[in-house]
């Protein structure tokens, strides 16, 4: 079975999303803030007429944030909901036929949760991640 991924950058790393599950690459035009969403939640925007959840993915993995924001995004849809994983840069679709290998490095805390695995590709290591782990957001941190 043939297999790709999409490689995108997040704050300088390369990343990796299964391209099955990629609906679209847009540029987001204009984003409605949503009151009291979590932090990592840009608010919404809308894609042929659906509504989308816009996701920053450098506040999900807790990363410094751009000096100016993206308004490119990976829309992937889970479970019939759309959603825009905020990026700051895609490369290229790349073939890939291994699964993703165990990670072998320490990872900052929001990329070790999102994580799958490890995959050399065409194009070089890519960290391929989880995208319903950016959805959910950084860990909940327990009061002290």
């Amino acid at each position: 079975m043939d297999r790709s991924l999409l490689l995108v950058s997040i704050a300088g790393e390369r990343a990796a999303f299964a391209s099955e599950i990629i609906r679209s690459v847009v540029e987001l035009d204009g984003i409605t803030p949503v009151p009291r969403a979590p932090e990592h939640i840009a608010g919404l925007a809308a894609l042929r007429s659906r509504a989308m959840t816009v996701v920053d993915c450098r506040r999900t993995l807790e990363l410094p944030e751009a000096e100016v924001p993206g308004s490119l995004a990976v829309v992937v849809e889970i479970d019939e909901f759309l959603y825009a994983l905020v990026v700051d840069a895609v490369e290229e679709v790349v073939p890939f036929d291994t699964e993703p290998s165990e990670i072998r490095a320490d990872l900052l805390p929001g990329w070790a949760r999102a994580a799958i695995g490890m995959v050399e590709t065409s194009a070089g290591p890519a960290l391929v991640v989880d995208p319903a782990k950016l959805i959910e957001g950084p860990a909940k941190r327990k009061a002290a």
